[in-house]
């Protein structure tokens, strides 16, 4: 079953402080159990994975690498727009170019990601 914007919510606040020995099922979680898309909980992981990937919030479980190729793996919808303000960033650009090429649900955001 797909997790919930409020299930979603609480498994971010695990992965900031992650108890010992569930390291790996939380990353497991967030990676394939919040649907991708532009349901609540698909916003809820975006906006995190983003803040991760920008390096303005820390994970000890996911790196800024691995938050971008994560938001890269959403599909469309919200993660768009930090997947394109990553592309100026040296240190993420090429994983977000990536993400981006794999992205199908662009909608008016189309001529952001092709200019």
């Amino acid at each position: 079953m797909p997790l919930s914007a409020k299930q979603t919510g609480k498994l971010i606040e695990l992965l900031k402080s992650p108890p010992k020995g569930e390291e790996a099922t939380l990353v497991d979680l967030i990676t394939h159990r919040v649907p991708a898309g532009v349901d609540d909980a698909a916003k809820v992981k975006a906006s995190y994975l983003a803040a991760v990937a920008h390096g303005t919030e820390k994970c000890p479980l996911i790196s800024r690498e691995k938050a971008t190729e994560l938001l890269g793996t959403m599909l469309g919808g919200y993660n768009i727009s930090p997947l394109v303000d990553l592309l100026d960033d040296a240190a993420v650009a090429e994983v977000a170019a990536n993400g981006l090429k794999k992205t199908l649900l662009m909608f008016d955001q189309f001529h952001d990601v092709k200019g």
